[in-house]
């Protein structure tokens, strides 16, 4: 379904808002667009909002699932503005939000849906899963210039740590249960790497009440979405594997001559299965068994 503009989508969202999980992916070029919104409607999600530019083209199957929403980010359209705006016409749903050639794992999702892993989530009281944004890069840079590939996809299986993420508003001390985690291309090639965009964490399952507000380092108003896990117990936590930094570093001309290749020691093939994920402690599958 073809909408006007994000306003009038939700001025009159239909069924689109009537039931969660809904999913926002931000279309910012052209680049495995199709892939991502079948996997995010494979994994179980209600409804899919495709925000996108007019121009960007769809496949027949995957337009015709999806709610296709003009957004251009290029032109100086907001993502985080228009996550809020979902979120004060949604409150009580189970909101998501990604970007094109990016992909949802959580524990058991080869079996599970994502409804089914929430809901178990809402149980333990929790209100929004940390996930963690795993970098994925082409193997060969020679085939794919702009280091994408589904079938050629690496990702790093080391070299992730976190750090006391401290609040200024109490004498910088560590806020409780919250860390700063690194790893990936964005600590290997953090020399290009602005400093404000080096963490991996990102808060992308959260569900939506009165007066929320995501920020721009992706994390929320209220403190206790931004923490991993409930004071009780570890709870589930997700991952994105993500083309996202590997299309910018080699699109970005202040980079891409200084990389050949992604690929180091610690480079292993993605499986696409959420059990290497589990097994590389990218994700935590909590009291979900």
């Amino acid at each position: 379904m073809q909408h006007a503009t994000l306003s009038a989508f939700l001025k009159e969202p239909g069924t689109a808002l009537a039931k969660g999980p809904v999913a926002m992916i931000f279309v910012e070029d052209q680049i495995e667009v199709d892939s991502a919104i079948r996997h995010h409607l494979d994994t179980g999600f209600q409804s899919v909002l495709a925000l996108m530019p007019s121009g960007f083209p769809l496949a027949p199957d995957v337009s015709a699932a999806v709610h296709r929403i003009p957004f251009d980010v290029a032109a100086g359209d907001n993502y985080v503005d228009a996550v809020n705006k979902v979120i004060a016409a949604a409150p009580g749903l189970w909101l998501y939000y990604c970007f094109n050639a990016e992909y949802l794992f959580f524990p058991f999702c080869e079996t599970r849906t994502v409804g089914e892993m929430l809901a178990f989530h809402t149980e333990e009281r929790r209100d929004a899963m940390l996930t963690y944004v795993v970098d994925l890069y082409a193997g060969d840079l020679d085939r794919h210039r702009d280091a994408v590939s589904l079938e050629d996809a690496h990702l790093d299986r080391s070299g992730y740590y976190a750090l006391a993420r401290n609040d200024p508003d109490n004498h910088n001390h560590p806020r409780d249960r919250q860390l700063d985690f690194f790893g990936g291309l964005r600590w290997r090639y953090e020399e290009h790497i602005p400093v404000e965009r080096r963490k991996i964490d990102r808060i992308s399952l959260f569900r939506a009440q009165p007066g929320l507000q995501l920020r721009p380092d992706h994390t929320f108003n209220d403190e206790e979405y931004n923490t991993y896990a409930c004071p009780w117990h570890h709870n589930l936590t997700a991952a994105v594997a993500s083309f996202r930094t590997a299309k910018a570093l080699k699109r970005n001309p202040g980079s891409t001559f200084d990389i050949h290749t992604f690929k180091w020691h610690n480079s292993a093939p993605f499986e696409w299965h959420s059990r290497q994920l589990l097994d590389l402690g990218l994700m935590e599958p909590g009291q979900w068994f």
